[in-house]
Order: structure tokens, then C-alpha cells, then sequence
């Protein structure tokens, strides 16, 4: 009885483990990318934008 729980439990905490360090990951891949994505659109060039005076 106490080998299918062990072996459950020791795969287990390895993707608990794992699990917080790929959610860290992906958000600061999100950040990453939403940070370049305004820095395109703010250094975008848009000539018909401008007013002419």
C-alpha cells in the first residue's frame, strides 16, 4: 500500500514545484511583450497624423 502512494507523492511536489516558476515565466513574457508592443506605437511614425498649421 505505500508504494502506489509514493510514488503518486513524489511526482506530485515536482510539478507543484514547477508549476510557480512557469506562471513567472509566462507573465513576465507577457509583460515583456506588452512593454515592446507601446514602445512600437509610441515610436511609430505617422506622417498623416500631423497638423498642419
Amino acid at each position: 500500500m505505500a508504494n502506489p502512494n509514493q510514488q503518486q507523492t513524489s511526482i506530485q511536489p515536482w510539478i507543484l514545484d514547477v508549476l510557480p516558476f512557469i506562471v513567472v515565466v509566462l507573465i513576465a513574457a507577457h509583460v515583456i511583450a506588452l512593454v515592446y508592443w507601446i514602445y512600437r506605437l509610441a515610436t511609430e511614425k505617422l506622417p498623416g497624423r500631423r497638423k498642419k498649421h
